[in-house]
């Protein structure tokens, strides 16, 4: 899982010169909040009668747990194997009766291999996974009340891994239960289609019949979006104020959803974190993936409907193959390419986004935030956490080349008083991409918000530091949940309220003043204002300017 979100990097705008409980008691199923009791009473409530909602496609039963009424693995989209790979989500069957949603929804297809072999990974992340299969558009809903008649804020979670790993749950930090308990809101996530079976460019190869297949994964999103639209009222949530927000390979998830001409109307409101774009492949590139992946599999255009009879951990392998042959003999400079979103310039815009002042996007505010340490190395290598300033330097020749030197003296004197590991994660977790995307954004009319996230936790000696992940858990309320991030606890705690608080702000008006951090101005390019997330919380302008100016240019 890490080392996919590293290849990453550069397409999620990480700074491409980087290196590496409330219980509840009465009625089960009353449409009103539920009331807090004694702390002794049941908190999980499930059965015949309870939690029973109705969606397009028919009635689903899920639980109340803490007072929160949970439905998992929703579908929203039909089982995409067989003659449905490569092609658009098509919808779920209706059916009879009530479905039983209490439980994960498919992962989508994906190398499962060694996932766990990581142990430290595996500890501090403690991923989530549960059966992988091409029947995976699911999509899960926690809220405080059902069909109550209010309309309370949505916000649609689109899961990291780059665009090739991951699902809705894969982190404890991703549940929803305690925003939704606690800020009155209404929290979806999803599973969709990834790698190269979410974004394999055939239309090249098959004609007219493939011409969506590169952008299937984000079809499935607009799905999902579709979905909210049509049902989330029947679940106390308001259609239209839906708020997407992504980490890692889900912020950039968030960018070019954004963009794309089918989210007018069904998004309002974007937050990226640690991952944006502003542009997709372009089509060049991925009809020639596309080709690679077809002669990989031993296939002539003719037979191009095969691909979608081979078994899906098998085809994974073949995709694999056909892009190492395509970075060999197509080498893109600054750019690692792969299977993700194609600027087809019908689902997905070509050139960069937000860059139309007067289309849907204009008036979307969006907020983007990153954490001072994104890609730190030192976690479980004490001795490269302690090595001098001349170790570190040539240690930061892989990724700066020549310019490594100058990057170190740049970043130390941006921040006196760092130790040489810390100057190179923060070198390497660099914000140019991110800046970049606020930049776009602001020519806009609608604001953007910049956050950096410097919060760390005393875990691992102190060499966790602000690591990437580490702030989701404290937008959603989950910092005791997601412990093996945050150690738990009060400190932890105090930060998270601030930040939820200033999450449902933006989802509610756009703007993210809730009174419980200092005021928080839109950025602007001129001034690049940034609210610095710790113990202590600032707005500086630009805090790392100087020292990105000695950047290599991408």
């Amino acid at each position: 899982m890490k080392n996919n979100r590293r290849d990453f990097l550069q397409k999620i705008g990480l700074g491409t010169a980087g290196l590496a409980a409330v219980p509840f008691t009465g009625n089960a199923h009353s449409k009103s909040s539920p009331k807090p009791e004694a702390d002794d009473d049941q908190i999980l409530h499930i059965g015949d009668d309870i939690a029973i909602a109705n969606t397009v496609y028919g009635k689903i039963r899920g639980y109340q747990l803490n007072g929160v009424y949970t439905f998992l693995g929703v579908p929203y989209g039909a089982d995409t194997a067989g003659k449905n790979r490569f092609m658009p989500p098509q919808k779920p069957e209706k059916w009879e009766g009530i479905k039983d949603t209490i439980w994960w929804g498919n992962t989508a297809p994906q190398i499962m291999d060694r996932r766990y072999a990581a142990v430290h990974y595996s500890f501090a992340d403690h991923w989530n996974y549960d059966d992988v299969s091409e029947d995976c558009l699911k999509l899960n809903v926690w809220t405080n009340a059902i069909a109550d008649g209010k309309k309370r804020p949505v916000l649609v979670w689109l899961h990291g891994g780059g665009f090739t790993n991951g699902n809705g749950i894969e982190q404890d930090g991703y549940h929803g239960e305690n925003f939704a308990k606690r800020k009155d809101v209404v929290f979806v996530s999803i599973n969709h289609r990834l790698g190269p079976i979410g974004f394999t460019d055939l239309s090249g190869v098959g004609g007219a019949k493939y011409a969506s297949s590169g952008n299937v994964s984000q079809l499935d999103i607009i799905a999902s979006l579709e979905w909210v639209r049509d049902n989330i009222a029947n679940f106390g949530g308001d259609p239209g104020n839906v708020t997407i927000m992504g980490q890692s390979g889900g912020g950039a998830k968030v960018t070019c959803t954004m963009s794309m001409p089918a989210a007018k109307g069904i998004v309002h409101k974007g937050v990226a974190l640690s991952g944006s774009m502003l542009r997709a492949n372009d089509q060049e590139y991925s009809r020639k993936l596309g080709q690679y992946v077809l002669e990989t599999a031993g296939l002539n255009p003719s037979e191009v409907d095969k691909l979608q009879d081979i078994p899906w951990r098998e085809y994974l392998d073949i995709a694999n193959k056909a892009l190492d042959r395509m970075r060999k003999e197509n080498p893109q400079p600054g750019f690692r390419g792969g299977f993700g979103p194609v600027a087809d310039g019908v689902h997905v815009p070509k050139g960069e986004f937000f860059s139309n002042p007067n289309d849907h996007t204009a008036d979307m505010p969006l907020m983007i935030c990153t954490t001072f340490h994104e890609w730190g190395a030192t976690r479980t290598n004490p001795q490269l956490d302690n090595a001098g300033e001349g170790e570190i330097i040539e240690a930061m020749k892989q990724r700066f080349g020549d310019k490594a030197g100058e990057v170190y003296q740049a970043y130390a004197v941006n921040f006196p008083g760092k130790k040489p590991a810390e100057i190179m994660t923060l070198a390497a977790s660099n914000r140019a991409n991110a800046v970049a995307c606020g930049n776009a954004k602001a020519k806009q009319n609608a604001p953007v918000y910049m956050a950096w996230f410097g919060w760390e936790p005393n875990l691992y000696n102190g060499r966790m530091r602000a690591f990437h992940c580490i702030d989701i858990c404290f937008w959603y309320d989950n910092t005791d949940r997601m412990y093996t991030h945050t150690g738990g606890g009060k400190r932890p705690r105090l930060l998270s309220e601030k930040m939820s608080a200033s999450l449902l702000a933006f989802m509610k008006t756009g703007n993210p003043n809730a009174g419980t951090l200092p005021n928080w101005p839109k950025f602007t390019a001129e001034k690049g204002e940034t609210m610095i997330l710790n113990d202590s919380c600032e707005v500086k302008n630009d805090p790392d300017r100087a020292a990105r100016a000695a950047l290599p240019q991408a």
